[in-house]
C-alpha cells in the first residue's frame, strides 16, 4: 500500500483564474495521507475537452488511483464524463434512481426541468454509483485497466460526503489487506462547520488512524471517525479514544451518534420526560410538525399542532391578542411567546413552540428577509424566545428555522431541571 500511487485532479477554469481556492485537492491530499496513500500530482484543468482528455491520459499512465473532482453538472462545460469516454471508449447509460431524484426535485419546486439536466444522471455502464445525499449529480468508481477512477462534484459540501460514505472504505477494502475498517458519525447541533473545526484544530490537524471527516449537513454538523485495524476491536478502541478527544471540547454540542436525526432525538427525550409539544407555525407552516410525527409512536409526544400563516389565524384561532399584534407586530418576540403560549394551552400540552417570522421573498413589516423569531413556553412557567437572521432563499430559511426548532427544543429539555430559566433575545 506504500507504493501506491495517487492523483488528484480538478476540473474547472475557475480554479485557474483564481476565483476560487483549489481547496478540494488539500482536504483529499490529507485524507489520503492518513490512510498511507501518497498523492503524487495535483492537477487543475478548465473545462476545455481536449485539454481534460489530454490530463485524463497522462493520469491514465502515471497513477494507480485517481480522483476527479468537478464537472459533472448539467451544463455544456461540464465535460468530465465526455472526456473520460473518449479516452475509455467506455458506454454511458442513464441511472434510474438519479433521474428520478432529479425529476422529482424539479416536480417538488413546481417547475419545468431542462432536457440537459439529464446529463446529471449519466454513469458509465458497469460503474459503482455513489449516491449525492446533498446535491444531484451522483459520484463514479470506475476500474479501468487495472487503475481505479473516482468522479466526485466539484462542490465541496457533496465531494465530502462521498467521499467519507464510499470513497475512503472503498480504497481501503481494496487495496488496503487484511485491515478492519470501522466508522463511527458523532452529531452536533447549535454549532457550525467552521466553529467546530476551529475548535479541535489540533486533534484534526494531527489526526491518522482514525481519521476525522467533518461534514455540515441540514440537521446539524457530523464527524465521521474512520479507523482500520486488524480487528474489530481494536478499530473501535482507537475510535472511542478519538471520540472522547472531541467530546471533552465540543461534547456539549452532541445530539446524536451515527444516524439518529436531531427530531428522533427530540422525539427520545420528550418520551423519556413523560411530556408533550405542540407548535404554533407561521412561515414554516407545518414542518416542524411534520418531521415529529413522521416518527413512528408520536402521537404520544406530540399531538398536533396549528399553521397560522396568515394574521386573521393567528387573531381568530390562536387567540393572539390584537394589541400585541399592532403594538409589536406579527414578526416579533412578543407575538411568538403568546404562539407558543397559546398553542401549549390549546392542545393542553407540556410544552409549546411558536414559530414567527419573514421567509421572504418581500420584507414584512420593515423587517428584513430571513428575520425569525422562535419561542418555548411550558406548563411549569418556563418561557425562552430567541431571534435569528437567517440567510437563503425562501425554502432554505424555512428549512433552518425548522431544525433551529429542534435545536432550541433539544437544549430546552436539556436544561429542563434547571431552577432558573430566562428569557433569551440572541
Amino acid at each position: 500500500m506504500e507504493q501506491l500511487k495517487s492523483e488528484i485532479i480538478a476540473i474547472g477554469t475557475e480554479i485557474l483564474l483564481g476565483q476560487i481556492a483549489n481547496t478540494n485537492a488539500q482536504w483529499l491530499s490529507e485524507q489520503m495521507a492518513s490512510y498511507g496513500i501518497n498523492t503524487y500530482y495535483h492537477t487543475v484543468v478548465g473545462d476545455n475537452l481536449y485539454r481534460v482528455e489530454e490530463v485524463f491520459k497522462h493520469a491514465q499512465e502515471r497513477s494507480d488511483v485517481i480522483i476527479v473532482s468537478g464537472g459533472l453538472g448539467p451544463t455544456e462545460d461540464d465535460m468530465t464524463r465526455e472526456a473520460f469516454q473518449r479516452v475509455t471508449k467506455l458506454e454511458m447509460i442513464e441511472h434510474p434512481p438519479s433521474i428520478e431524484k432529479i425529476e422529482l426535485f424539479y416536480q417538488k419546486q413546481k417547475t419545468k426541468m431542462t432536457p440537459n439536466n439529464r446529463r446529471q444522471a449519466r454513469v458509465f455502464a458497469g460503474a459503482e454509483v455513489i449516491g449525492n445525499k446533498l446535491g444531484m449529480a451522483p459520484g463514479m468508481i470506475v476500474t479501468y485497466e487495472e487503475k481505479t477512477w473516482i468522479f466526485i462534484p466539484g462542490v465541496p459540501r457533496e465531494m465530502k460526503q462521498m467521499a467519507a460514505d464510499r470513497v475512503f472504505p472503498y480504497i481501503l477494502e481494496k487495496y488496503g489487506q487484511k485491515m478492519i475498517i470501522e466508522s463511527k458519525t458523532l452529531r452536533f447541533t447549535g454549532i457550525g462547520e467552521s466553529r467546530l473545526e476551529h475548535e479541535l484544530q489540533d486533534i484534526i490537524h494531527n489526526q491518522n488512524n482514525p481519521t476525522i471527516a467533518p461534514l455540515a449537513q441540514d440537521d446539524g454538523v457530523v464527524i465521521r471517525l474512520t479507523a482500520k485495524e486488524t480487528t474489530k476491536a481494536k478499530a473501535n478502541k482507537r475510535i472511542e479514544k478519538t471520540e472522547q478527544q472531541i467530546l471533552a471540547r465540543v461534547g456539549d454540542y452532541l445530539y446524536g451518534i451515527d444516524n439518529e436525526t436531531i427530531a428522533e432525538k427530540v422525539y427520545n427525550m420528550l418520551k423519556e420526560q413523560n411530556k408533550r409539544v405542540t407548535a404554533a407555525e407561521s412561515l414554516t407552516g407545518g414542518m416542524f410538525v411534520e418531521k415529529l410525527i413522521s416518527l413512528e409512536g408520536a402521537s404520544q409526544v406530540c399531538p398536533g399542532g396549528l399553521v397560522c400563516y396568515d394574521t386573521s389565524v393567528k387573531e381568530n384561532i390562536l387567540k393572539v391578542s390584537p394589541q400585541i399584534v399592532e403594538k409589536y407586530g406579527v414578526v416579533s418576540q412578543e407575538c411568538a411567546i403568546e404562539m407558543a403560549t397559546n398553542i401549549r394551552r390549546l392542545l393542553d400540552t407540556n410544552i409549546g413552540i411558536g414559530f414567527t417570522g419573514v421567509a421572504g421573498p418581500t420584507t414584512i413589516e420593515d423587517q428584513p428577509v430571513g428575520t425569525v423569531y422562535i419561542a418555548i413556553n411550558s406548563d411549569t412557567g418556563q418561557e425562552e424566545v430567541h431571534k435569528f437572521i437567517f440567510q437563503g432563499d425562501r425554502d432554505t430559511i424555512r428549512r433552518k428555522v425548522t431544525m433551529k426548532g429542534f435545536e432550541i427544543l433539544f437544549n430546552y429539555l436539556k436544561r429542563v431541571n434547571e431552577s432558573s430559566f430566562f428569557i433569551k433575545s440572541e
